[in-house]
């Protein structure tokens, strides 16, 4: 989204608009108010506006407290009726230029707030035949921010647009674990070559390979599945610093009641609202998962880069999908941009924990300034790693060739079989024996064969690629 240009059009009309520090133009098309004008001239940082899923999560708990006031009868129901209509357009996609506050906002989301409730109290007040900006019929704090605080909607909204991303994330993993399975099963008869530190180790499946990265998505899978819970439990009714002044108890139950059916979600009115409204440790915990996840896609797709590197110069064990043109000078280059989006996606979230981590230290006594930073940050981890999940395995994952015939020569011209001699010739003798390999270009079958040091039948036994990639004593 793009932020509405400040540079005021002579030709345009404007209404004033009044607020504590005095009186200000805005123009008569604009569905903000004066609360948000003042945060477009204050906040202009970054050019990028609200998280549309934090919007999305703000709107859901405007129309739940019109929907509130509406059965507690707190204001006239014709203006609840407004708000809520207003809401649905909203989440429908209407009006979104409106959104214009940049994301990176002092104020712990006031702003953002007051955004929220200026243009849903306009687009309700047009629909009660009203003018923008005649807040006698439908006031942005009185009616429209009713029994609210930023401080308890603001981290209610963030926790609902997280679980929503958070869900999406998990299935993006889940398929791409899904991917690696089933790798793991096509794979699983073709011998290659191990590799610690880089440099040759012990035979093994190239499914073994897939199976190990299956494993670790799994694990960032459930991670991800088990964290929703600590996201649940919502501030709503808090207030300010948690303690509820002038949200009545019946509007507080009544809320979580209505939340839970506009989302879906299991959500879960906190017994203690004062912790939610000040400690934000459950979105760092999110953001830290987010980066172990964001560790074992940057593993693995290197892992793909360097197997698939090549294809003369390099390994050339795997061959990645071709799906765009490399080089703009050397014709025919093919390069690993699916696996390479994966990383540099990656390295973004782990960056991102860092400021979530900061912004949630950041915190001091009933209040975290800082949570813009923290909503922006996190959102944007979850989307794009969401979005890179999905890409890297639809697009290089399951498009993923093994070259059998250059993993086997790989092994039988290794030294790397020699391991599995030591339990029948000894580790000094197998060391000769892989020294020899190495020095006279010769496999290890041969220098066994040559030296006559185990008859050919026995060698065949114990040499057996199904025996080597297992555990156990190869032979025995």
């Amino acid at each position: 989204m793009s932020r509405l240009s400040r540079v005021e059009n002579p030709l345009q009309s404007f209404r004033e608009e009044q607020d504590a520090l005095g009186a200000r133009n805005i123009p008569k098309a604009a569905y903000y108010g004066i609360h948000t004008a003042r945060a477009m001239d204050n906040f202009a940082v970054s050019g990028r506006t609200v998280n549309v899923h934090l919007l999305h999560g703000l709107i859901t708990v405007k129309k739940a407290a019109a929907q509130a006031h509406l059965q507690l009868n707190t204001y006239p129901a014709a203006i609840a009726r407004a708000i809520v209509q207003a809401c649905d357009e909203l989440l429908a996609g209407a009006y979104r230029e409106q959104f214009t506050v940049d994301a990176m906002q002092g104020g712990a989301g006031t702003s953002a707030n007051m955004n929220v409730n200026e243009v849903i109290a306009n687009r309700a007040i047009e629909l009660m035949g009203g003018e923008r900006g005649d807040y006698s019929r439908v006031h942005p704090l009185d009616h429209v921010n009713c029994c609210q605080s930023t401080n308890d909607i603001y981290p209610t909204a963030l926790r609902i647009a997280a679980i929503g991303l958070v869900r999406r994330l998990s299935q993006a993993f889940a398929s791409l674990q899904e991917a690696l399975q089933e790798n793991e099963h096509a794979f699983a008869d073709v011998l290659k070559l191990g590799r610690t530190e880089l440099m040759d180790a012990l035979p093994m499946m190239a499914g073994q390979g897939f199976g190990a990265y299956a494993k670790a998505v799994a694990r960032d899978r459930w991670r991800l599945y088990k964290v929703e819970e600590r996201l649940r439990e919502i501030n709503i009714g808090g207030t300010a610093i948690g303690t509820g002044l002038n949200a009545p108890v019946k509007y507080t139950f009544l809320m979580t009641d209505i939340l839970q059916d506009l989302t879906g979600y299991g959500l879960a009115r906190s017994e203690y609202p004062m912790d939610p409204t000040q400690n934000m440790d459950v979105f760092a915990e999110v953001s830290g998962l987010l980066k172990a996840a964001s560790i074992n896609l940057l593993k693995i797709s290197g892992d793909l880069r360097l197997l698939a590197s090549g294809p003369v110069g390099g390994l050339g064990e795997l061959e990645l999908p071709a799906v765009q043109a490399g080089s703009s000078i050397m014709p025919g280059k093919v390069n690993p941009v699916m696996a390479e989006m994966a990383g540099l996606v990656a390295m973004r979230v782990i960056a991102n924990d860092t400021a979530v981590t900061l912004a949630a230290a950041g915190g001091q006594l009933e209040l975290n300034a800082f949570m813009p930073l923290i909503a922006d940050a996190l959102l944007e981890s979850l989307e794009v790693l969401a979005n890179a999940v999905r890409l890297f395995e639809e697009r290089c994952v399951r498009g993923i060739r093994i070259c059998e015939q250059r993993c086997y020569e790989r092994v039988e011209n290794s030294s790397a079989l020699a391991a599995a001699l030591i339990h029948h010739i000894g580790y000094e003798k197998s060391a000769e024996v892989a020294k020899r390999a190495s020095q006279e270009g010769k496999t290890v079958r041969q220098v066994l064969l040559e030296a006559q040091l185990l008859p050919e039948a026995e060698l065949d036994q114990i040499l057996n690629p199904y025996q080597v990639t297992k555990p156990g004593v190869p032979g025995k």
